[in-house]
């Protein structure tokens, strides 16, 4: 059988839950962008919900294959993590004996699957680690702690065994340096490959309304009690901010919403009883799981953006928020350091709602300004974060690792 060259090579993709999300996103892009080079691309998932996804993975530029959605994501709300490498090494096992060879498997979030997809000598495997999964899971307790002890060693040593491993900016490369402290003594370094968005699905507005904006999944880590708090504050000062009435300012808080996740149900009601609690039900709409035809309509029509996460690891919010001509407030930590640049592109706060709501005490006492800053943003990211740029290093990086083993 003839060798296939770099420019039509058989890619698999391997990636647990194929939701609405920052790393479903960058797994979508990475999937069009490959496609785009001519090689043949196949996505495989333990779920996919065809009413809750991003437009690509059913539009049939490329298949997605779903095995084990039948396997559980929890049991009794517990073990989470567990029922994840269950259904994932399930999606591996299928992969490898179901499947004739890929000449480059891509791999994300659950490191488990690699010693299996590296069965066949053959492939070759790339790992993309959005970030060590035992900094975000929870070491509270004497069990919590005994239960991800032996999960967290194998994540250590299994994502060491992947070809060539991929972090999403230079804060998640540090930490994964302190946190994989055996594999950093050994030297094994990540490379850096930065998520992108779409820029040409923007344009730029022609006038927004005096609203904020807030998009992230129901969870409690993306804090959007920040946003929620902030605004209050800003309402607070009615009658004190020169030259305008923000009685009209409101707020959105919109995101990904998975009614099978408990946190999510949860958190969304903790948040609508906190508004309730400001006094300002009327002026907070919430927007469970949008489009993203709705996302970017809610974008062009916002005044700014509000991205409440703090040490998020990198963030796809921020760079789509500016592609739309819009300011970013976001906290003064993790990814949003590196793309957002302060006072330029937008705000880089304290995580508190004293610091959010002075930044968006400046943007809406100079909309104008906003507007400004919102062309800049958009210059941003179409010089440093494009899907373009993004393809053109990932198509790098897998031709490469290919080749490596060819050679």
């Amino acid at each position: 059988m003839a060798k296939l060259s770099p420019s039509n090579l058989n890619i698999a993709i391997i990636h647990p839950d194929l939701g609405i999300g920052g790393a479903e996103r960058l797994i979508v892009d990475a999937a069009v962008e490959l496609a785009s080079y001519g090689h043949k691309v196949h996505i495989f998932t333990a779920h996919h919900d065809k009413n809750r996804c991003f437009e690509e993975t059913i539009a049939g530029t490329f298949p997605v294959t779903v095995y084990g959605s039948f396997l559980p994501r929890h049991i009794l709300y517990r073990l989470h993590a567990l029922c994840a490498y269950i259904r994932c090494l399930f999606v591996a096992l299928c992969v490898l004996f179901m499947w004739p060879s890929f000449d480059v498997i891509l791999a994300d979030q659950v490191s488990v699957v690699i010693p299996i997809l590296k069965l066949k000598r053959s492939t070759k495997v790339v790992f993309y680690c959005h970030f060590p999964d035992l900094l975000l899971a929870q070491h509270s307790t004497y069990l919590r702690r005994m239960y991800r002890k032996p999960i967290d060693h194998v994540e250590e040593i299994t994502t060491g065994m992947a070809d060539l491993i991929l972090v999403n900016g230079n804060f998640t490369a540090s930490t994964f340096a302190n946190t994989f402290k055996h594999l950093n003594a050994e030297g094994i370094q990540p490379a850096t490959l930065y998520p992108a968005v779409n820029v040409d699905q923007f344009n730029e507005p022609g006038c927004f309304k005096m609203n904020f904006l807030s998009i992230n999944r129901f969870e409690r880590k993306k804090n959007i009690a920040l946003a929620i708090s902030a605004f209050a504050m800003l309402h607070s000062q009615e009658g004190v901010l020169k030259n305008q009435d923000i009685t009209s300012a409101s707020l959105i808080v919109a995101g990904g919403f998975d009614k099978r996740l408990k946190e999510n149900v949860e958190y969304l009601e903790e948040l609508k009883d906190l508004a309730e609690k400001e006094g300002l039900s009327k002026k907070i709409t919430f927007i469970t799981s949008c489009s993203t035809a709705e996302r970017n309509a809610l974008l062009s029509e916002c005044l700014c953006v509000l991205y409440t996460p703090k040490d998020e690891h990198f963030g796809i919010v921020p760079l789509e928020a500016m592609a739309a001509y819009k300011p970013v407030i976001a906290c003064n930590s993790g990814g949003p350091v590196e793309s957002i640049k302060n006072g330029v592109t937008g705000f880089l706060c304290d995580p508190t709602p004293q610091d959010f709501s002075l930044a968006m005490t400046r943007v809406i006492e100079d909309p104008q300004g906003a507007i400004r800053m919102g062309r800049e943003a958009r210059r941003h990211v179409v010089e440093s974060f494009s899907t373009k740029t993004f393809g053109q290093r990932l198509n790098r990086y897998i031709v490469d690792i290919h080749r490596g083993k060819e050679d």
